[in-house]
């Protein structure tokens, strides 16, 4: 994979990291709106999408492309009671499980970010286009984790 595509990778979920364990425990166990995930069972959810997100990456840099399901997210996140995890383990795991996808991402070769991944019932995208889209997709939930806290 070109050294851009994977530093940024990289350096985008370092900065996501770094302002994940600038969350105050005492907001942990807290929804970040009415009805919604706890801010641990959102990290929860960011280490479910991690484990997906790795399947996907590394079935499409192999084989050239991929095709799976999605997956039942709410139940994931219960599945895994990571309302019962404390804070402290829970950003170890995210930090644990994005080094693994950090150097995923790193083995991917140039030629097979072109190709073709359908992740259930959406429409085809490129490899590249989940890689970049993985990223979004964590600073959306790190917004929600920040959400009426002091600027991080």
């Amino acid at each position: 994979m070109p050294d851009s595509v994977a530093q940024k990778f990289r350096a985008d979920l370092d900065e996501v990291h770094r302002a994940l364990v600038a969350v105050p425990t005492e907001v942990a166990d807290l929804p970040w709106r009415e009805g919604g995930w706890t801010r641990k069972e959102i990290v929860g959810h960011l280490l479910d999408s991690a484990a997906n997100n790795r399947q996907r990456f590394v079935r499409a840099a192999i084989d050239g492309q991929y095709a799976g399901p999605m997956y039942a997210q709410n139940a994931w996140v219960d599945a895994h009671g990571y309302a019962y995890q404390t804070w402290a383990t829970l950003l170890d795991w995210w930090e644990a499980e994005h080094e693994i996808l950090m150097a995923v991402v790193d083995q991917i070769p140039e030629e097979k970010l072109e190709a073709m991944c359908v992740v259930g019932d959406d429409p085809p995208v490129t490899l590249r286009f989940l890689i970049n889209d993985y990223v979004v997709h964590q600073r959306w939930h790190l917004k929600q984790i920040t959400m009426g806290m002091p600027q991080l």
